[in-house]
């Protein structure tokens, strides 16, 4: 088996990671990070100025290690080993995810969702409430 967990580094987003990596544990399945690398574009002086590439690569591999080490840590404290693979994508966040989803052929997907207000959400929208419309296994949402 094989699961995988989108983090973006926040708490929501590591409790998710936490209950991937105890039912990876359970069921003695792999579990594949990812984090989607999104830049956050700034109007300045009426351009569009984008962060460097470094670092958006650079933040993107600091968040998946914290979440290897949250993945092993919540496996050691069920007293199991866990592999845990990550991986950096680029795009839309939800796109980019059910996509790797079916390009690895992963069993089930786990995803945090921070519970913004619906205004918010018609707003922004919800990558958790669309990764589920894309996927084509099972998605886990942790609040």
């Amino acid at each position: 088996m094989q699961y995988l967990v989108a983090t973006d580094g926040s708490d929501v987003s590591n409790t998710a990671v936490e209950h991937a990596a105890r039912e990876a544990s359970t069921w003695d399945a792999a579990l594949d990070v990812v984090h989607v690398l999104t830049p956050d574009a700034k109007l300045v002086e009426g351009t569009l100025v984008l962060p460097g590439e470094a670092e958006a690569v650079d933040h993107g591999e600091q968040t998946l290690e914290r979440a290897r080490e949250v993945a092993a840590e919540t496996a050691a404290d069920a007293g199991t080993e866990i592999d845990v693979a990550t991986e950096l994508l680029t795009g839309r966040p939800a796109d980019a995810i059910s996509r790797y989803a079916e390009d690895a052929g992963v069993d089930g997907i786990f995803v945090g969702h921070r519970g913004l207000s619906d205004e918010q959400e018609r707003v922004v929208g919800s990558v958790a409430k669309s990764v589920v419309d894309k996927a084509s296994v099972p998605v886990t949402i942790i609040k």
